[in-house]
């Protein structure tokens, strides 16, 4: 079947794979596919060599595999991770940091090609219904969803919160919507790219937006925020970024780091120290967080198609990760329905 895997750095090949087996694993039939943040680290990198991408999925299954409450024609989603399920991670409800979780994720591994495909396979005690109400669209916006929604969580906004977000992608926009729900009085997005900083704005998640690469940005944000904010999650994971972040929280306050870099980065900890900042690392999402991001976008109380941009064929892949990297483009959020 055709899929779109890695071919080298920056270079994406149109590619036969075989059709996922019939074992234990519920098979879907792929109907929207969402780019990642995170996939576009690996498409940089240009490793793993033949990796299907796509952890960002809904579709309709095709073959249950153990799950006897599953059915052919149920419309699911799923999360991609690979958690053992014995560990005390996840017999405490918290599969995301399980060591093994990521060891053999659905679109994050080789062993288990993802949704850059005309199908893919989901572990069966991941996967989750979608409510009828709920579009392909909206189920694959779950997942990017969900990290922001845990980041939120574990920030632990309280009503009247001055919030920073540093990064104006998904995440972070996404990150920024929970703020507000939770009762933040003002929430900033700091971004290098005026136009995804002024549709944060425009989105109605943020209040105001800055321009990280301007001189005066600390300046500008420390006076917005009257001396510092009370929460900044940061969704960029470069130095720079995390270094702003601790610069800009208030004393006492709480930094969330949600961005990933697979390299080392230099970052001034003597900041946390002095002022008694309160690191918290955010990586993914809880079963439970995963479950109530669907029921609130069948209850209608987000909206997350608003972030969605585009949606394209499997052969204009390689150009939608050119566009989301170049750094020049208003895009948030592109899918992929490989149908099409």
């Amino acid at each position: 079947m055709k899929s779109v895997a890695i071919k080298g750095v920056k270079e994406f090949e149109i590619k036969d794979i075989p059709e996922p087996e019939k074992k234990d694993r519920v098979i879907i039939d792929v109907k929207k596919c969402g780019i990642c943040g995170s996939d576009l680290h690996y498409w940089v990198s240009g490793n793993p060599v033949g990796l299907v991408m796509g952890h960002e999925y809904s579709g309709i299954v095709t073959y249950p595999g153990s799950r006897d409450d599953l059915k052919v024609g149920d419309r699911v989603t799923a999360l991609p991770i690979s958690p053992c399920g014995h560990c005390e991670a996840c017999l405490t409800g918290n599969p995301q940091y399980c060591l093994e979780t990521w060891n053999e994720a659905t679109g994050l591994s080789l062993v288990n090609p993802g949704a850059l495909a005309l199908k893919t396979s989901l572990r069966s005690d991941m996967v989750l219904k979608l409510p009828d109400n709920v579009s392909f669209e909206e189920g694959a916006m779950v997942e990017p969803t969900a990290v922001g929604f845990h980041a939120a969580h574990l920030a632990d906004i309280k009503v009247g919160d001055k919030v920073l977000v540093v990064g104006g992608g998904i995440i972070g926009l996404v990150s920024a919507m929970f703020a507000k729900r939770e009762g933040a009085s003002y929430v900033a997005v700091s971004e290098t790219n005026p136009q995804r900083g002024e549709k944060a704005v425009t989105l109605n998640v943020a209040d105001e937006w800055f321009d990280a690469l301007d001189e005066k940005a600390l300046d500008n944000l420390m006076k917005a925020s009257n001396g510092g904010f009370d929460v900044v999650i940061e969704c960029v994971g470069n130095g720079p970024a995390v270094t702003s972040a601790l610069m800009a929280c208030k004393v006492g306050g709480t930094v969330v780091l949600v961005g990933v870099s697979l390299d080392a980065i230099n970052v001034p900890l003597t900041i946390a120290v002095m002022h008694e900042l309160k690191l918290q690392g955010a990586i993914a999402y809880t079963k439970e967080e995963f479950a109530n991001v669907i029921d609130l976008i069948a209850d209608k109380e987000i909206d997350v198609l608003k972030f969605v941009d585009k949606t394209v064929t499997l052969e204009e892949v390689q150009a939608s990760y050119e566009e989301l990297t170049s750094g020049k483009s208003s895009t948030i959020k592109i899918l992929v329905d490989p149908h099409k």
